[in-house]
């Protein structure tokens, strides 16, 4: 009957959104995790810029980029230059790291950490650390423009580390629970009502 078949149509849709609450904000391997710069000179602090695609994370995937830091406003050398991220939707803050003027003879880089367990990113941290000789040697273009005052912006390697954790949401893992039990409850509720109906007729 047509009652019937609306009610299936009502299941079908419900069960979708049932899906969708369950993975539908999980990342899959390959996804960009958006990325998010804010830099900090002489006490004077930026906007929040969206860092481009190529330069950010990919879930999943550990991988080195140059990352391009812009000149800020007023620079004279005199005073460091720190930089803050916010990685993923879940907006994972990295506190401020000093990037120029470490005082320190060494090229910087970044090295970020990443943990996650199944589609889902549980953690962030980050360090600046001295960039390995051997890398230098082979790309000594970018230790000739880093310390070139002139040469901007500068590019700083960010290497991405992933690790998989098998970690356990429970409070997330009750909601998701909790609303799709309630989902489905809602279904047989209105399927009852239009079977009772349907009989009534």
């Amino acid at each position: 009957s047509r009652s019937r078949s609306r009610s299936r149509r009502v299941v079908e849709k419900i069960m979708i959104m049932i899906m969708i609450i369950g993975c539908g904000a999980a990342y899959r391997p390959g996804d960009v995790v958006p990325l998010s710069r804010m830099g900090q000179y002489h006490a004077m602090r930026t906007n929040w810029h969206d860092v481009l695609g190529h330069h950010c994370p990919i879930f999943g995937v550990n991988r080195e980029v140059l990352l391009p830091i812009p000149k800020p406003t007023g620079y004279t050398g005199a005073d460091a230059y720190k930089i803050s991220f916010q990685v993923g939707r879940e907006k994972f803050l990295i506190p401020w790291l000093l990037v120029i003027n470490r005082k320190s003879p060494e090229v910087p880089m970044i090295d970020v950490h990443l943990r996650h367990s199944g589609g889902d990113i549980h953690g962030v941290t980050a360090k600046v650390v001295n960039m390995p000789h051997h890398y230098l040697d082979i790309h000594e273009d970018i230790r000739k423009a880093f310390w070139d005052p002139e040469n901007w912006p500068k590019r700083i390697l960010v290497r991405y580390f992933w690790e998989e954790r098998s970690e356990i949401d429970v409070s997330g893992g009750f909601y998701v629970l909790f609303g799709a039990g309630f989902l489905l409850t809602l279904v047989m509720a209105i399927y009852i009502l239009q079977s009772s109906q349907e009989k009534l007729v």
